[in-house]
């Protein structure tokens, strides 16, 4: 069981070579994709020292956003499982031990880390609350029960996300691809996880836009032809 981490950066020069470091660190076979999109930082640089063979390196020449790093990323995956891990040191790699564990013993498709579940603190009241709204809309919308949309921790057999047609290009991935996994009829599984929220002006880059690009990528999925975003019925 090989496990593809994909990991969309953009200015994190302070934190991705600790987040290189754990992940190397996790017990499970791993390929370690890095997509610099277009930092301006030193990013560029740590990353080149970093390179290995289990860590590949992506660059794109301008910002383009987290949710086309992924896309970039998620073409040269070639593991049985994908999951996503940010640059940052907001979510705690060794979970992805605990979630892989629970995803083998159940068999399940998909997994998502919840922050909610885990009681973790937030980075303040408006996300806090923009993530359960984004959540309850979910639930309405798709008849799921999930409780942190939003998270970063999204765990995917390879050939589930690879059959999907995504578009994403910016943070509107999370909606998107959450939106088309519970229309192909997939169950999204959770467990609790940990968090250590930083601030704006620690670099958090989620904006208020990004929110109501979420509710429309919400809506705009849920009424879409099946068709149009992946070629296979799903389960």
């Amino acid at each position: 069981m090989t496990v593809s981490v994909i990991v969309p950066c953009y200015n994190e020069r302070n934190t991705i070579r600790e987040v290189v470091s754990r992940v190397e660190s996790l017990s499970f076979e791993k390929q370690i994709i890095i997509v610099d999109d277009g930092s301006t930082d030193e990013n560029r640089d740590v990353l080149q020292e970093l390179k290995s063979n289990t860590v590949q390196v992506i660059r794109h020449d301008q910002n383009r956003g987290k949710g086309c790093a992924i896309r970039t990323a998620l073409a040269q995956a070639t593991g049985d499982v994908v999951v996503i891990q940010d640059g940052d040191l907001e979510y705690d790699p060794r979970d992805l031990e605990r979630m892989l564990l629970t995803k083998q013993k159940n068999g399940w498709h998909v997994l998502y880390g919840s922050r909610v579940l885990g009681n973790a603190p937030w980075s303040g009241v408006g996300y806090y609350l923009g993530g359960r709204f984004l959540s309850l809309l979910t639930n309405l919308l798709y008849g799921s029960g999930i409780t942190d949309e939003p998270t970063c921790y999204k765990m995917f057999d390879r050939r589930v996300l690879a059959s999907l047609r995504l578009t994403a290009e910016r943070f509107e991935f999370c909606p998107e691809v959450t939106a088309k996994i519970l229309r192909l009829g997939y169950t999204i599984h959770e467990i609790p996880i940990s968090y250590a929220p930083r601030s704006v002006k620690e670099g958090k880059k989620i904006k208020f836009r990004d929110g109501i690009e979420a509710i429309w990528t919400l809506f705009r999925i849920r009424f879409v032809p099946r068709s149009r975003f992946s070629p296979e019925e799903g389960i």
